[in-house]
């Protein structure tokens, strides 16, 4: 089972390394972490940076795809090498998923018209132009595609995969394994949730707020 991590300039370090802990402890898992060309590719922090070993050309049947979101996925949305890609593997791919704004590289992509699907909370919305369903959830599966909402939901999303492909049991030692028990100190992960103030100041700085 090949499971490809895309990355991408500037994207976010969690939506990939989240579900590549829980995916690569799958049984038989080949995980490569694949971008347009080889090499070190930085994420928005620019503080770190990730090695592709394998081009997207070099990649042609995964059996998972993983799409993480970040900054640099607004300069991708019009991409053809990567939203051609995307089409050409996912016409073979067991499952097909994304975690935070990958689902928008997901719908310009054209893979998720008419489907339900979830992003950032500050992105939500933004589906919908691409003729998919938002759904304001923490993972929403319909069909093969697999979406997770914002950053950290990458991990609850890896869990369900993991959980169809390779059964509760085995879900539910790797969450065990990677003590994977949420217990945040805030309760402030969630727009409900989050006090008013900082809720409009995170809208305030969104790029994805049509002005």
């Amino acid at each position: 089972m090949q499971i490809a991590m895309v990355v991408y300039d500037r994207f976010t370090a969690l939506d990939a390394v989240g579900p590549y802990e829980i995916l690569s402890r799958l049984p038989g898992a080949e995980t490569v972490f694949v971008a347009e060309r080889t090499g070190p590719v930085r994420t928005d922090t620019r503080a770190l940076g990730v090695v592709a070993d394998r081009s997207l050309s070099e990649v042609t049947r995964p059996d998972v795809v993983v799409v993480p979101g970040g900054p640099g996925q607004s300069a991708l949305m019009e991409h053809r090498p990567l939203l051609d890609w995307l089409r050409a593997v996912d016409a073979t791919s067991t499952w097909t998923t994304s975690v935070c704004t990958g689902s928008l590289l997901l719908a310009a992509a054209g893979l998720l018209d008419g489907r339900r699907a979830t992003s950032h909370w500050l992105a939500l919305d933004q589906l919908e132009r691409f003729g998919a369903e938002p759904a304001q959830e923490r993972v929403v599966s319909d069909g093969k595609y697999v979406t997770a909402a914002g950053v950290s939901a990458g991990i609850d999303m890896a869990l369900t995969l993991s959980g169809r492909i390779a059964g509760d049991e085995h879900a539910q030692a790797v969450q065990l394994a990677t003590e994977y028990d949420p217990q945040p100190l805030y309760a402030a992960g969630a727009p409900h949730k989050a006090p008013a103030h900082l809720v409009e100041r995170l809208r305030a700085r969104s790029p994805f707020i049509l002005r």
